[in-house]
């Protein structure tokens, strides 16, 4: 990466950087994400990429292609001070910079296009264009035009069946610089069947499959990575000649933030605490961000895998994260050494914090949507019922002695319990009300809920889950 020495100086880190985003969710964000990220590793440059809004699942994907961790970014529940942070370190010494957007371009408050238009990020829109020609222009139109001030890189169409299809569609556009290519249907070899791109990435009830559960997702990736290949996006150059497009021209100086605005107290409140947290396929919804903010109180984390048959290491604190431990109940129940070990745990009086699926896992019973019932680890009072429509959706705060909480709710369960519950969550800038929101539960030294929090938001709280005696 080429660096400018004044910049450097001033604290400025520029680097080519763009924001991918589409005029609603499915249109294929992901998969171009993905894609990007994989053609220019190939190519030799260090990709960092980052997912704007809560998403466990997405990142994995992000991480295989690029090689590179994968931070969440969101003007609400990390803070705008912690993107500008992680942005400013990324482009220190990044080639590209790719932010995948969440939902639409313009949906939510705080949404993917703001965050744009404080980070001065281009924004790249990916459309579904498998049922349309010429109103791809309209709708280019409208997102370029809704909204004043927006740095715009360009319009990609997906899932675009023939060449005279692309043809169509770029006729279409007001703007023909606007126009970066269509994306085909994805063939994963000879003698696979024609997917389209949107199934390219495939998904289950709580979105994604995570790229580690599939053993030819690589191949999936360097698919798309083939077929964008093909397109102007794919061919842009990085460098080009004097007056023609290249990635350079998606430069963005990123600001070196000034120090300590906006950082929540950080203490070593979990200094020689030792933090067991499971962690495989049922128990794998982990922020990376959380993680390094126990390690920064102090915490020595060391994880375990129940599906794999490991019992519970040595510990004073247990974390069960969010995950699918519906899908792997009869892997779960049968590991009776583990059950009686955390069952053990909790007796002794030992912090316990189970968050959504790893609430779940503590239950005494899954009932599947089909009406099969499956026995779990029985720690908890409380039967799991799955179910075809959301449970819980979107941002949510949660406070708790210590401070608030930022997080979010998404599960497709319901749980029915006679546990206590000590209070609810709420959605941002609304009061707690009794019947919505997430119920944390208390249960002897288990705390529970379906919110998951980001722990760098209140990072007393989040200690306090884990045991701390935070002192006033």
């Amino acid at each position: 990466m080429d660096a400018d020495p004044m910049l450097a100086v001033a604290g400025v880190a520029r680097c080519p950087a763009i924001l991918i985003s589409a005029p609603a969710s499915g249109q294929g964000k992901t998969t171009l994400t993905a894609a990007l990220a994989r053609l220019h590793a190939r190519q030799g440059r260090k990709v960092c990429v980052f997912k704007c809004g809560p998403d466990f699942l997405d990142p994995y994907w992000h991480e295989l292609a690029s090689g590179n961790p994968v931070h969440s970014v969101d003007l609400w529940m990390t803070g705008e001070a912690d993107v500008r942070r992680r942005l400013h370190e990324a482009a220190q010494d990044a080639d590209l910079i790719l932010v995948e957007g969440v939902m639409g371009l313009f949906d939510g408050n705080l949404n993917a296009a703001d965050l744009a238009q404080r980070l001065g990020l281009p924004v790249l829109a990916v459309i579904d264009a498998s049922a349309m020609a010429g109103t791809f222009g309209a709708l280019a139109y409208g997102l370029q035009h809704y909204e004043p001030g927006l740095r715009w890189a360009g319009m990609l169409a997906n899932r675009v069946a023939t060449s005279h299809h692309a043809d169509l569609l770029q006729k279409g556009l007001r703007d023909p610089q606007m126009w970066l290519g269509a994306m085909p249907g994805v063939q994963l070899g000879e003698a696979a069947p024609k997917a389209r791109t949107a199934a390219l990435l495939p998904e289950r009830h709580l979105g994604l499959i995570a790229a580690h559960e599939l053993g030819d997702a690589l191949q999936r990736l360097d698919a798309a990575a083939d077929a964008l290949a093909q397109t102007p996006l794919g061919q842009r150059p990085w460098h080009g000649e004097a007056g023609q497009p290249s990635w350079q021209d998606w430069c963005v100086d990123f600001a070196k933030p000034e120090s300590g605005v906006d950082q929540p107290e950080l203490k070593p409140w979990l200094a020689g605490k030792r933090i067991a947290i499971a962690r495989d396929a049922a128990f794998s919804f982990v922020y990376p961000a959380n993680l390094d903010c126990l390690q920064a109180m102090g915490a020595q984390l060391c994880f375990f895998s129940p599906l794999a048959g490991d019992g519970l290491p040595e510990c004073d604190a247990l974390w069960l994260p969010g995950g699918y431990p519906e899908l792997h109940a009869p892997e779960l129940s049968g590991n009776i050494g583990l059950r009686n070990a955390i069952a053990a745990h909790v007796s002794q009086g030992k912090p316990v914090w189970a968050e959504c699926g790893g609430m779940l896992a503590l239950c005494e019973s899954v009932t599947d949507q089909q009406g099969q019932t499956q026995a779990l680890w029985g720690v908890l009072p409380g039967q799991v019922t799955m179910q075809n429509r959301l449970g819980g959706l979107g941002m949510q705060q949660l406070a708790l002695p210590m401070g608030l909480l930022r997080g979010h709710t998404f599960h497709y369960s319901r749980l029915n319990t006679d546990m206590h519950f000590s209070t609810r969550s709420s959605r941002p800038g609304a009061e707690v009300q009794a019947e919505r929101g997430e119920a944390f539960y208390e249960s002897g030294s288990v705390r529970a809920s379906y919110f998951h929090a980001w722990f760098a938001s209140c990072p007393a709280a989040a200690a306090w889950l884990f045991g701390a005696t935070i002192q006033g």
